[in-house]
């Protein structure tokens, strides 16, 4: 293939998607500002940032063909910021949501969204990493968005909200962040995700499982690594005092290889089971201490924000 061939080849997957998205991404305008939304359902729901709307209820969404309404927030969650939003005015098609999962560093992305109020832009880039962790803050807790995506696809105030899509056009993550010059975040689109906005759609909220502690991921030794098949685990580098965790009898610096039965291999792991099912349901959690394996039993809280 010759470099016009590539440029031509490169040049028409991003118009079929720009073609096939753009009207589709909403601008979402709150009365702290402006951002973006991608159609989720044809009820008429949207998918955008919670920092977009903030702690709005209403707004108004504008399409690129001039269709507008007032929509009213359904839900929010500041902790993976994600919100949806519902509106009475009519909407396209929902586009095809993909699985950021299957995604490959280097694979051809596209944004499309309203940065700086100017609506139907588009631009792309690549996947320039994958698995990266962002914090995101509720009212009173913390908690890292995880498998955040990492695109040099360009991304200014106003694109939040919009859609990251994968050569096929399938929107693939929820542009969130600029990180800086060059650097664009996305939260993934993925089983975690579905869950969360499955949750806002049903019930307005997510609720979350807490444990109380502090982990970070650590490799195993070599005589550990045979006997679990596992190369990582997670130390423990923290117990919140008077938490499950703490009253389970968990201590800093144990490392934990398995909950319930289920390996883990990073914070993420571990964050991905504390959801609505494992509130008060008894967890068995299986560590490494002092050179032993012990099973210790807690029964995680309610995470209050």
């Amino acid at each position: 293939m010759t470099d016009d061939e590539a440029l031509d080849a490169y040049s028409a997957v991003v118009t079929g998607v720009a073609a096939h998205l753009t009207p589709r991404v909403a601008s979402v305008r709150t009365r702290r500002g402006v951002g973006s939304g991608v159609v989720l359902s044809a009820e008429g729901h949207l998918v955008t940032n919670a920092h977009v709307v903030g702690d709005s209820s209403r707004g108004e969404v504008a399409f690129g063909d001039g269709v507008t309404g007032p929509f009213v927030v359904v839900g929010r969650d500041p902790l993976s910021d994600l919100a949806i939003i519902r509106t009475g005015a009519e909407l396209p098609e929902p586009p095809e949501f993909g699985d950021a999962d299957r995604l490959r560093v280097g694979a051809l992305v596209v944004a499309v969204g309203n940065p700086l109020g100017l609506e139907g832009s588009v631009t792309a880039g690549v996947v320039s990493a994958l698995g990266r962790s962002m914090p995101a803050r509720g009212r009173t807790a913390t908690r890292l968005i995880e498998d955040v995506i990492q695109t040099d696809a360009a991304l200014n105030p106003g694109n939040s909200g919009g859609a990251l899509a994968d050569a096929r056009g399938r929107v693939v993550g929820i542009n969130t962040a600029v990180a800086g010059i060059g650097v664009g975040l996305a939260v993934p689109v993925n089983g975690t995700t579905r869950r969360i906005l499955r949750a806002l759609r049903e019930d307005g909220r997510v609720r979350r499982a807490y444990l109380g502690l502090v982990s970070v991921p650590t490799p195993l030794d070599e005589r550990w690594v045979e006997r679990t098949g596992r190369r990582h685990a997670l130390r423990v580098a923290e117990v919140v005092s008077g938490s499950p965790a703490a009253a389970s009898g968990i201590q800093p610096g144990d490392l934990i290889i398995a909950v319930d039965g289920t390996p883990l291999a990073d914070a993420q792991s571990l964050q991905r089971l504390m959801f609505e099912d494992a509130i008060g349901r008894r967890t068995e959690i299986t560590v490494l201490r002092n050179g032993a394996m012990v099973d210790v039993v807690t029964q995680p809280a309610e995470l209050v924000d």
